[in-house]
C-alpha cells in the first residue's frame, strides 16, 4: 500500500502514560535512533480518562492526553524524531470510547438527552430492547450494589452546579447529568415557599418561573428530527445560562435551588423521603443499575465486556470525521507516518473503514498511508487481500517463530505429562468450547439478547419463519457462536466470500450437533440470514434486514472468541504455556522448518511490510518467558520427575477448602511453568521481594480468568488467599527449601537454553520478510508477564549505557569483531549479547532499506547430523545477498553441556546447501567480522556451519565482492 520511503525498517513500542510523557520519549529517541530504530511506534496517546495506564480507554479524539504532555512537548518530540531520522507510528483506536466517570462530553451528551442527543448515533446503542422499561434509555451498570439500596443509603447525589445552571446525579465520580425537560420537578419544588419569602410579583421569583417553563417546552427526548434536535440543544444551553445568571445575582434564588437540592436528596433511615430523588431519576434517558445486571439487560455495545469502554459507530460518516480530525492532521503535517488500527474486528466494516481512511488520507494532499490492523488471524485463516493495508501487527508471526523452538516429537508425551498431573481427559476444543459458551451466557449475555430480539424480528415478518420462539434463537445462536472457528467473517451488503461461506457453514452445523434444541431447523433459517440467502422474491428490505443482522453477529463473535479463548481457555489449558498466546493453538505443537520457509515466503509475496512482532503490550508472556518454558518440550522426562517431587514436598502448603486442596493441581502445575519463564537473573534483596509480588498478581489474575475457582464477577476470597500464601510459602527464603533449592538447580539449565533460543528468535525476527517490532525493554532480557506487568516502567538510562559500551569496544577489525562477539557469551545474563545484536542487525538494516523492503526471500536447506537444530534462509535483491543461520532446539542439541552451541564438535559434518539463485562465494559475517566462503563438494556448494557458528550463537552473512589479485597479493573487499 504505502509507498517505499513511508515504510519502516524497524519500528520499536513506546507505551506512553502520566509515567511515561513526551519529555521522556524525546530524551529516548537519540538511543533509539542509536539501536537502529526507523519509527517510533506510540501507543494511543489521545485524551483518556484520568490515569489511564494504556490509552484505549479515549474521551476526546481531537485532543492529546494533558498527563503525557502539552502540543509544546509534543511538538519537541515530534522535532528530536525528525532530527535523528525517526518516524512515528501512532496506534489508534476507532472501535470504542472510555465512558462513565465525568468526562466523555459525547457520553454525557447522550445521557442527558437520549435519542434526542446530537451524539446519540455516535454510540452503538439498541434504543429499543426486549425489556420494555428501556425504551429509549440506555442500561448505566455502574452501581455496586442493587439501585434501591444505593438510593437509599444517599449515595446518588443530586447536585446543582450554579455556575453553568446544570443538575446532575453523582454518585461517587460518575456524574449523570439530568434531562433539561426535567428541571422544572426540580425549580418548582417547594416553589410556593419561595413566593411566600419574596413575593409571587418579584422580579426574580418571575424569571425563575419563566426559566422553568422554557424547559418544560423544550423538544421531548422522542422528537429526534434534526430540527428538533437541534432546538433542543441551543434552547437547553440557552436557559441553562438564564439560570445561570440568575443565580449570580439573586443568593435566595441560589439558596432556594441548593436547600430543594437538600431535601430531594433525602435522609439515609428515612426510605420514603428518597421517592421524589427516585422519580426524578425514572424521568431520565438512563436507567442506573448495579453492574451486575450489564450481563442481561446492557444496550449498548462495549469492547468485549467492559461496561466503561462503549462502541462507537465509526462507519457512520460523522463519527468517523469526529473521531479522525486530530489524527488525519498530524498525519498530513507527516508528524505521523502511519497508523497501528486497534481491534479492528470490533467494527461494522473493517473493509469499509481502511478504504476510507485512505481515501481520508489522499484527500488530505498525502500517499497511501502505512497501516497494519491488530487483526488476530486463527489456524489457516488469511489476511483479506481487498483490505487497503500493509498488514497485521504481527501476532501470527509471534507464534510461528516461537513454534520452531518447540520439539515437535514430544507432544503425546507432555500431553500425557500434563493430563497425569492434573488429571482431567477434556480435549482443548471441547474446553474452548464451554469457555465460549459461559462467556456467551454470562459475561456477553446481553449482546446474545440483542441479536436474538433482531433475528426474532426478522422471523416474524416471513410466514414460514414465524414460529421461531425468542428462547429456540437464542439458544441456537449461542451454539452457533460457540462453535465459530474464526474470530469474526466479513460479510458486507449481501457479499459473502467463500472462505466466509465455509466458516458460517462450519459453525451452524457443529451448533446443530451440540443442541438439544427438538426442532433443528431453526439452524437452517439462521443459516440463511447469515448467508444472505433469499428466495429472491422478498422485499428489499427483507433482504437488508439479513445483512444488518449478519453484520451485527460479525461483531459479537469476535468478543466472544476473545474473551473465551484468549482471557479464558487459555488460563484453564496449561500443557506448555509459550503456546497459550494470542493468535496461538496450543493443540498446534511446534512449527518445522519447512512450515516457517513457507510462511516467510507467503508473507513475503503478499504482504512484504507487516510488523514481525515477538513481544507486545498484549502478550500473555514476553518472547524471553516463552523461549524458557519452550525448552520444557525438549526434556519431558526431566519435566516430569520434577513435577512429581515438588508436588509431593508443596502438598503440605495448600489449604483444604470445600474438601479440596487450593491450589488445584491444574493451578500448581500453571505457577511452575510461570516460575521457569519468569525467574529473575538476579534473586537478591528487593528484587526477590518483587518478584513474589508479581507472581502472585499473575496467579491472581490468571484464576480469575480461568473462572473455574474464582472470577473478577465473583471473586472467591478464600481461594485466592490459599493461591497467594501458597506462592509465599514455596518461595520462601529464610528457612531450608527443599522445592526451591531443586527448582533453581532445574531453572538454572533452561535460562542458559533460553538464551540461546531468545537469539535465535530474534535474529528471525529482524530479517524474516516483514517490519521488525522491538516492544519496549525488549532489547535486554525481559521476562514479563501478561499486563499489567509488562508495562513496568523500562531503565533506559541502564540500556543505553549498555549501548554506549558496546560502542566504545575498539575499532572494528575482524579479529576485534569476533573477540567481542565471544566475549559477551561469557556474561549472557547482562543482556548485552542480545543488545549487540539488535543494534548491529537493525543498524546493517537501515542502511539497505531497498534490500530489505524488495528482498527475494530463498529458503537454505541444511544436511548432515544436527541439520534439523539449524534453520537457514537468504535474502537476495540484485546480486547482493544475506544470509541468515540459527541453530534450534538447544537443549537436545547440547546434552549436558554447558556451553554455547558452537564449534566443530557441534557442527562437524553439518552444512548449507547454497542453491544457483545465490552466485556469491564469498561472505562477510556482520556480526563477527568472520569472512567465509562457498565451497564446492561432491555435494554440490556448500557452507560448512562449523565456520558460520565457530563464535556467536546465530550468524547474519553478508555476500561480498569477489577476491581480486592486486599486486601479486591477494586483496579482500570489506563489508559496507
Amino acid at each position: 500500500m504505502a509507498t517505499a520511503s513511508d515504510i519502516p525498517l524497524s519500528i520499536y513500542r513506546l507505551q506512553f502514560n502520566r509515567h511515561f510523557t513526551f519529555r521522556d520519549a524525546t530524551q529516548v529517541v537519540p538511543y533509539l535512533a542509536a539501536l537502529g530504530i526507523t519509527h517510533c511506534y506510540a501507543s494511543p496517546y489521545l485524551r483518556a480518562r484520568p490515569g489511564s495506564m494504556h490509552g484505549y480507554d479515549i474521551i476526546d479524539h481531537n485532543s492529546l492526553n494533558p498527563e503525557i504532555g502539552t502540543r509544546e512537548d509534543y511538538e519537541t518530540f515530534v522535532t528530536q524524531l525528525h532530527r535523528h531520522g525517526l518516524g512515528q507510528i501512532l496506534d489508534i483506536v476507532p472501535n470504542h470510547m472510555g465512558v462513565m466517570g465525568a468526562d466523555n462530553n459525547w457520553w454525557l451528551d447522550v445521557l442527558e438527552n437520549g435519542e434526542a442527543s446530537m451524539y446519540a448515533e455516535f454510540f452503538d446503542i439498541d434504543w429499543s430492547p426486549i425489556k420494555e422499561e428501556l425504551e429509549g434509555k440506555v442500561l448505566v451498570p455502574v452501581l455496586a450494589d442493587q439501585y434501591g439500596n444505593v438510593l437509599e443509603q444517599g449515595e446518588l447525589k443530586l447536585v446543582f452546579d450554579a455556575e453553568r445552571g446544570e443538575f446532575s446525579i453523582y454518585y461517587h465520580q460518575h456524574r449523570f447529568p439530568i434531562n433539561p425537560r426535567e428541571y422544572p420537578r426540580i425549580l418548582h419544588f417547594e416553589f410556593k415557599s419561595l413566593e411566600t419569602r419574596l413575593g409571587p410579583t418579584h422580579d426574580d421569583v418571575l424569571e425563575l418561573e419563566s426559566i422553568a417553563t422554557a424547559f418544560g417546552h423544550l423538544p421531548t427526548r422522542q422528537h429526534i428530527t434534526a430540527e428538533k434536535t437541534a432546538e433542543r440543544n441551543r434552547e437547553k444551553e440557552i436557559q441553562k445560562r438564564r439560570l445561570a445568571a440568575l443565580c449570580a445575582r439573586s443568593i435566595e434564588i441560589a439558596d432556594f435551588l441548593q436547600h430543594n437540592v437538600q431535601i430531594l436528596n433525602g435522609t439515609r433511615g428515612e426510605p420514603r423521603s428518597f421517592d421524589a430523588l427516585h422519580e426524578l431519576i425514572k424521568a431520565q434517558a438512563y436507567r442506573l443499575a448495579q453492574w451486575r445486571v450489564a450481563a442481561d439487560d446492557i444496550n449498548y455495545r462495549r469492547f468485549f465486556d467492559i461496561n466503561d469502554l462503549a462502541a462507537i459507530r465509526t462507519e457512520n460518516p460523522e463519527v468517523f470525521s469526529a473521531t479522525h480530525r486530530l489524527v488525519m492532521e498530524l498525519v498530513a503535517e507527516g508528524k505521523v507516518n502511519g497508523l497501528r488500527i486497534d481491534h479492528p474486528d470490533g467494527l461494522y466494516d473493517p473493509a469499509r473503514y481502511f478504504r476510507e481512511l485512505q481515501e481520508n488520507v489522499k484527500g488530505k494532499g498525502a500517499g497511501a498511508l502505512y497501516v497494519v490492523a491488530e487483526k488476530i488471524l486463527t489456524g489457516k485463516e488469511h489476511l483479506r487481500q481487498d483490505w487497503p493495508i500493509s498488514g497485521t501487527t504481527g501476532y501470527e508471526f509471534a507464534n510461528l517463530v516461537n513454534g520452531l523452538f518447540v520439539d515437535p516429537t514430544t507432544a503425546t508425551r507432555m500431553d500425557r505429562i500434563y493430563r497425569s498431573f492434573v488429571g482431567s481427559t477434556e480435549t482443548f476444543d471441547n474446553l474452548v468450547y464451554n469457555s465460549k459458551r459461559l462467556i456467551v451466557k454470562i459475561s456477553l449475555a446481553s449482546e446474545l439478547n440483542v441479536l436474538a430480539n433482531a433475528l426474532s424480528r426478522i422471523a416474524l415478518a416471513n410466514r414460514h419463519t414465524c414460529d421461531f420462539t425468542l428462547n429456540n434463537l437464542r439458544s441456537a445462536l449461542a451454539e452457533i457462536i460457540a462453535c465459530f472457528p474464526v474470530y469474526r467473517t466479513y460479510v458486507a451488503n449481501d457479499e459473502v466470500s467463500p472462505q466466509d461461506r465455509q466458516y458460517i457453514e462450519q459453525a451452524v452445523r457443529a451448533g446443530a450437533r451440540r443442541s438439544n434444541l427438538p426442532d433443528l431447523t431453526v439452524f437452517d433459517f439462521i443459516r440463511k440470514v447469515l448467508l444472505i440467502e433469499s428466495n429472491g422474491d422478498e422485499p428489499r428490505w427483507y433482504r437488508n434486514a439479513f445483512v444488518r443482522f449478519t453484520m451485527k453477529f460479525q461483531q459479537v463473535t469476535s468478543a466472544v472468541m476473545a474473551k473465551g479463548l484468549e482471557d479464558t481457555a487459555f488460563y484453564r489449558y496449561n500443557r506448555l504455556l509459550s503456546l497459550n498466546e494470542v493468535g496461538a493453538d496450543p493443540i498446534t505443537f511446534g512449527v518445522s522448518v519447512d512450515e516457517f520457509h513457507r510462511a516467510n515466503f507467503e508473507r513475503g509475496e503478499l504482504w512484504p511490510h507487516s510488523v514481525l512482532a515477538g513481544s507486545t503490550h498484549d502478550s500473555k508472556r514476553s518472547e524471553d518467558v516463552r523461549a524458557r518454558i519452550n525448552v520444557l518440550s525438549e526434556m519431558p522426562a526431566q519435566w516430569r520427575a520434577s513435577l512429581r517431587r515438588w508436588r509431593d514436598w508443596n502438598r503440605s502448603r495448600k489449604r483444604t477448602l470445600d474438601g479440596a486442596l487450593a491450589p488445584d493441581r491444574n493451578d500448581e502445575y500453571l505457577l511452575y511453568e510461570t516460575l521457569i519463564g519468569a525467574w529473575p537473573l538476579t534473586v537478591e534483596g528487593a528484587n526477590w521481594s518483587d518478584f513474589v509480588d508479581r507472581i502472585q498478581g499473575y496467579m491472581l489474575k490468571a484464576i480469575r480468568e480461568a473462572k473455574q475457582h474464582s472470577s473478577w464477577a465473583n471473586p472467591h476470597a478464600e481461594y485466592e488467599q490459599a493461591v497467594e500464601k501458597f506462592v509465599q510459602a514455596i518461595l520462601e527464603r529464610k528457612r531450608r527449601n527443599r522445592f526451591l533449592h531443586d527448582f533453581e538447580q532445574f531453572e538454572s539449565r533452561i535460562a542458559r537454553i533460553g538464551f540461546f533460543n531468545s537469539l535465535s528468535h530474534t535474529l528471525l525476527k529482524l530479517t524474516c520478510p516483514g517490519v521488525p517490532d522491538i516492544y519496549q525493554g525488549n532489547e535486554l532480557w525481559e521476562y514479563s508477564l501478561v499486563d499489567p506487568d509488562n508495562r513496568r516502567p523500562v531503565d533506559y538510562v541502564r540500556r543505553q549505557e549498555l549501548l554506549g559500551g558496546l560502542s566504545e569496544q575498539g575499532p572494528d577489525r575482524p579479529c576485534m569483531q569476533r573477540c567481542r562477539a565471544h566475549s559477551l557469551l561469557n556474561s549472557l545474563e547482562d543482556g548485552r549479547a542480545k543488545l549487540f545484536l539488535i543494534s548491529t542487525v537493525l543498524n546493517y538494516r537501515r542502511h539497505r532499506a531497498t534490500f530489505f523492503h524488495g528482498g527475494r526471500y530463498l529458503s537454505l536447506t541444511a544436511h548432515g547430523p544436527r541439520a534439523h537444530h539449524l534453520c537457514a534462509f537468504a535474502r537476495e535483491f540484485e546480486g547482493q545477498v544475506a544470509m541468515v543461520v540459527v541453530p534450534r532446539l538447544c537443549a537436545t542439541l547440547l546434552g549436558d553441556k554447558h556451553e554455547a552451541p558452537l564449534g566443530a564438535e557441534l557442527w562437524d559434518e553439518t552444512y548449507l546447501q547454497i542453491p544457483g539463485e545465490i552466485g556469491c562465494r564469498n561472505f562477510l559475517n556482520v556480526l563477527t567480522g568472520e569472512e567465509l566462503q562457498v565451497e564446492t563438494r561432491t555435494q554440490g556448494r556448500v557452507l560448512p556451519a562449523i565456520g558460520v557458528l565457530a563464535s556467536f550463537p546465530v550468524a547474519l552473512l553478508a555476500s561480498q565482492p569477489e577476491r581480486r589479485i592486486q599486486g601479486g597479493k591477494e586483496g579482500l573487499v570489506s563489508a559496507e
